[in-house]
């Protein structure tokens, strides 16, 4: 039976969430007369290739049940057929890539796709289908506390489309699929930023070669509809859809008020930055560190393994030329008391009382970003400057009121929060980080 409906226009779409209880995640999504149930099941561990990498797995398999076409079809066996095994495979990669799997940790999410009714486009189904029971798993891991962090980075959905009797259809049916002069699936995936792309396509000229006019047509259609999915998906997610492209959380190896806020202005529209406070996290790393860079790594690494999640660690310090780079990594205890700026203050005074204007210096800095599951990845920063005899400016901390900018022509102290975090060493590393992840660190 085909139904009633414009060539551009999608089935009747029905997604039910949480159809079965057993599994972490489960839906039955109906594409038309086409029924899936989709379940998500969380195993501790991974494949031997994957074992102590930090990283987790997610994988597919697929069966159309004996009772899901008008003649029984016989059950898979031990080795499955041709088709089911294609299938299933287009199945995990198209989930796969909605995922960052370092956020998972070492464990494997198996999708199971079950046909139980089919009447075309089972394939297309199953990846919409098992895209929203990952969500529903990967919301459960979160609320009991087993990840942090979501690993869906984007949303997935599938359909297919074709040429019918010359006319570029969208949602082929099966007795639309069965007489289609070309036949195409078409998986797609939307980030957080709502840019989309594809996974794949799988386009054949079944009885006739299709024209780049026609082709061109099928992907608007298969983009049209991809959009339409996505939104069905999320309206049966609901509030569980929150864990799709979610930002990352991280957490600051700090408490210090100053530093915090600066970092959460460069940091915060890449991330869900938190405190160690915030996180409920109190501990004192040994900074052993001989530099700013090994110090901060110690810091980040120690903070990871506790909270599970990617953590930023920064040392940073002034480095005076008439001192020969002190007060350097002991910049924050430089008068034997960590934090106490007005003693820091008032000794580096004194050590230069006597030695010649100008007391040329730098700020350095070292940022750290350790990730489950991938390298560390550092970056240093520096801004020049002088020390000059008397406190200027009420704002900054640390050296700051002493700290006279080359690039401001004013104190750290006297500089408002963006003039300062546009010149600053701890801007300039975190710069130099971000460029070093956007060029795929």
């Amino acid at each position: 039976m085909i139904n009633d409906r414009a060539s551009d226009e999608l089935r009747m779409v029905r997604i039910v969430p949480d159809y079965t209880e057993m599994a972490a995640g489960s839906v039955l999504i109906c594409c038309g007369r086409t029924r899936v149930i989709c379940t998500a099941s969380v195993q501790e561990g991974v494949p031997p290739f994957l074992k102590g990498k930090g990283k987790g797995w997610l994988t597919a398999e697929y069966a159309m049940l004996p009772g899901s076409t008008p003649q029984r079809k016989a059950r898979d066996g031990v080795k499955k057929d041709g088709r089911g095994v294609e299938i299933q495979r287009l199945i995990g990669r198209s989930l796969r890539a909605a995922c960052d799997l370092t956020r998972l940790g070492e464990r494997t999410i198996t999708i199971d796709c079950d046909v139980i009714q089919a009447d075309g486009g089972t394939r297309t189904a199953s990846i919409t289908g098992g895209f929203v029971a990952l969500c529903i798993a990967v919301d459960r891991l979160i609320q009991e506390g087993v990840i942090v962090d979501s690993p869906i980075i984007n949303q997935v959905a599938a359909v297919s489309v074709g040429v019918v009797d010359d006319v570029c259809t969208l949602d082929l049916e099966y007795a639309q699929d069965s007489r289609a002069q070309v036949d195409m699936n078409i998986v797609m995936t939307r980030n957080a930023a709502g840019e989309t792309g594809y996974v794949e396509v799988q386009g054949t000229g079944e009885g006739r070669s299709y024209t780049r006019s026609e082709l061109d047509r099928l992907l608007a259609l298969g983009e049209q509809g991809c959009a339409e999915l996505m939104k069905a998906q999320t309206v049966a997610l609901g509030q569980r859809a929150e864990v799709i492209c979610r930002k990352p959380r991280l957490v600051l190896a700090s408490n210090n008020f100053g530093k915090l806020r600066e970092l959460k202005q460069l940091l915060g529209d890449l991330y869900d930055v938190r405190s160690m406070r915030e996180m409920g996290v109190e501990m004192d790393v040994d900074e052993n560190g001989e530099t700013f860079e090994e110090n901060a790594l110690i810091k980040a690494k120690a903070l990871m393994e506790v909270c599970r999640c990617a953590t930023l660690a920064d040392d940073s310090g002034l480095c005076v030329d008439q001192l020969d780079g002190r007060p350097g990594v002991h910049s924050a205890r430089y008068c034997g008391v960590h934090g106490d700026d007005e003693a820091n203050n008032q000794l580096l005074l004194k050590e230069l009382a006597d030695k010649p204007a100008p007391h040329h210096a730098h700020y350095g800095a070292a940022v750290a970003l350790c990730r489950p599951g991938r390298e560390p990845v550092t970056a240093y920063g520096r801004c020049d400057g002088e020390i000059i005899g008397e406190y200027r400016g009420e704002g900054g901390f640390g050296y700051d009121p002493l700290f006279l900018s080359d690039d401001l022509g004013v104190t750290f102290a006297e500089a408002d929060a963006a003039a300062k975090n546009g010149v600053s060493h701890r801007a300039r590393a975190i710069k130099a980080l971000l460029d070093k992840l956007e060029a795929g660190t």
